[in-house]
């Protein structure tokens, strides 16, 4: 069976060079053998996360679902005063709704991570998507890819203006299709016969 990548990312700006960072990034998972799928945060339009609602909005549902099928996922954001985006952040946080599934939240889950930033430092929002990844008992993987900036990293049709840029966030996308098949196969290994 093969492993399900999910992308999420992006930001609100057009064009969004995570968004396109993103896509650069499931085209290595797709060539890896990945199925992948991507859920932009601009059209997810999620509203602000509500630990009272008692329905969830149908694109958090969709988001939740779709992260609970995945094997592996690639986030991407933009660096905003330090950190991740707010919209980012706000999809992260409508992942709560994966708290009560088997295995819960991130669990068994291999993530990959990029930040986009204008300047030259995109490390701190790697840094924060990674303490996202294990408070939601995920596995970051240990090549994250920030790009600085990424206003000029990026052409009007969302490519690489770089080809080691291309050629990392291929890396990326392969690498978690890699950690997401040696999960598979351990679970597959314990599994009772």
């Amino acid at each position: 069976m093969p492993v399900r990548v999910l992308g999420l990312g992006g930001s609100l700006a057009r064009p969004s060079a995570s968004l396109a960072a993103l896509r650069v990034a499931l085209e290595g998972a797709q060539a890896a053998g990945a199925q992948v799928e991507l859920l932009d945060v601009r059209e997810l339009d999620l509203p602000l996360y509500s630990p009272d609602l008692e329905t969830p909005p149908r694109d958090a549902q969709r988001l939740a679902d779709a992260t609970f099928r995945a094997q592996g996922l690639l986030w991407s954001s933009p660096l905003y005063h330090g950190t991740i985006s707010g919209s980012f952040k706000n999809a992260l946080d409508w992942l709560e709704l994966l708290s009560t599934r088997d295995p819960p939240y991130l669990a068994e889950k291999v993530v990959g991570l990029i930040s986009t930033a204008g300047g030259v430092q995109g490390l701190q929002a790697v840094n924060t998507m990674e303490f996202v990844v294990r408070a939601l008992r995920g596995w970051a993987v240990p090549m994250v890819i920030p790009i600085a900036r990424a206003a000029d990293a990026f052409d009007a049709e969302g490519q690489p203006t770089d080809p080691r840029i291309e050629t990392q966030l291929h890396m990326l996308g392969r690498e978690v299709v890699h950690g997401a098949r040696h999960f598979a196969a351990a679970e597959a290994h314990q599994a009772p016969a």
